[in-house]
């Protein structure tokens, strides 16, 4: 059925119908009637008369790119894609450089089984549209071309690019994921095929229990791993960020250690000792030295900001932590965490409208992360990285 919004819905992709006057007088006059006839059939939103039109147009005068490509397009979205594919292969022909109506024609092609048609003409159209919602339904069609297929890398390209024209449609996000989630599965799965007993499958394995909340066989397989590999800086950290969410605190300090000895540029490994030395030893001046270092290979990481900036509050150096922690903000606007400490730092220094902005954006951000945390929980698995908020909240 035609919906009454027909005509909007396809006026991005009509061409304008232009007679021509290379004809008889007679057939001159026949080709501007029916084309009038077509745009007011138009105006008024009754396609199936408008096609009617544009294919007396076509007979009278084949070469009329207009015609041919408008009733391409109405054809198309009538449901009439066999009947369509004729007129867009026609406009292409006599115009190669109409890329909604070559994008068309793939999807025309896709829906009646001629799948190499449709992927050359989609693969061509797509870079080259520049009407977000054609582009958006293109690059759709074209990934789900690439996963019926199995060729999982093209598809990644095409959905980077459809994330950064329309980062918050759902159907992109969702197709990103089945991409992206079909890839680790291949992926997983190669790597048990070529190196069952390797420290990268044993690490692999020890990531995927740890989102599956199984600590401790997470930990068991990265140890395995690093009696295969012990110079794995990269194994160290993870084994250490277990342990340390494991409330192992002197095992943690022990493999960051370890993965500072592998390499000297871990700047997360120096974080960490900072905070461990900060909240377990009460040890200030070894956490300084371990969050200078840190800040000094990375000075825009939000945790070393926060964590220099609690010591410097501790030492009575609101000024220095201010600055601190503002450039954790600019770096992470999200982290509650660091509004939660501005807060407390422009109350000791008596600005309390500052303060009370920090504390409302604090509890909106909070509450933000709490609810991904739900969401996590309802899905069993752990978040990806460690939360300092959440390694903090007793000592703000």
């Amino acid at each position: 059925m035609i919906t009454k919004n027909f005509a909007a819905g396809t006026a991005a992709l009509l061409l304008f119908a232009v007679p021509a006057f290379s004809q008889s007088t007679t057939t001159q006059q026949q080709i501007a009637l029916h084309s009038r006839q077509a745009q007011e059939y138009l105006k008024e939103n009754k396609p199936e008369l408008a096609v009617q039109e544009f294919k007396a147009l076509v007979a009278l005068e084949p070469k009329n790119v207009d015609a041919q490509g408008n009733l391409g397009v109405l054809l198309f979205f009538q449901g009439a894609y066999a009947d369509a594919i004729p007129p867009l292969r026609t406009a292409l022909k006599l115009q190669p450089a109409l890329w909604k109506i070559e994008a068309l024609l793939g999807m025309a092609e896709k829906r009646t089984g001629d799948i190499n048609g449709a992927l050359g003409d989609l693969e061509k159209a797509f870079p080259k549209l520049k009407d977000q919602k054609i582009r958006v339904d293109t690059g759709m069609e074209l990934i789900e071309l690439y996963s019926q297929a199995g060729d999982l890398p093209k598809a990644v390209p095409v959905v980077s690019a459809l994330r950064e024209l329309d980062p918050t449609n759902v159907e992109i996000i969702y197709a990103a994921y089945r991409i992206y989630s079909d890839l680790l599965d291949e992926a997983r799965l190669s790597l048990i095929v070529v190196g069952p007993g390797s420290a990268r499958t044993h690490q692999m394995t020890a990531h995927e229990l740890a989102r599956q909340s199984h600590a401790d066989e997470a930990i068991e397989n990265y140890r395995e791993a690093l009696k295969i590999n012990p110079n794995e800086s990269g194994l160290h950290f993870e084994l250490a960020e277990m342990l340390n969410s494991a409330s192992q605190p002197e095992e943690a300090e022990k493999e960051y250690q370890a993965a500072l000895q592998a390499n000297p540029f871990d700047e997360k490994s120096e974080c960490r000792l900072g905070d461990i030395a900060a909240r377990q030893r009460n040890d200030q001046d070894e956490a300084l030295k371990h969050y200078a270092r840190a800040l000094q290979l990375q000075p825009d990481d939000p945790e070393a900001n926060l964590g220099m900036a609690k010591v410097l509050m501790s030492m009575q150096q609101p000024e220095k932590a201010e600055r601190l922690l503002k450039r954790a903000i600019q770096a992470d606007p999200t982290s509650a965490l660091a509004h939660f400490r501005l807060a407390t730092v422009y109350r000791e220094t008596g600005r309390i409208d500052d303060a009370k902005s920090e504390l409302a954006a604090y509890q909106k951000y909070k509450d933000m992360k709490e609810k991904l945390r739900a969401t996590y929980r309802a899905m069993r698995l752990e978040p990806g990285t460690q939360e300092s908020e959440d390694a903090d909240s007793n000592n703000k």
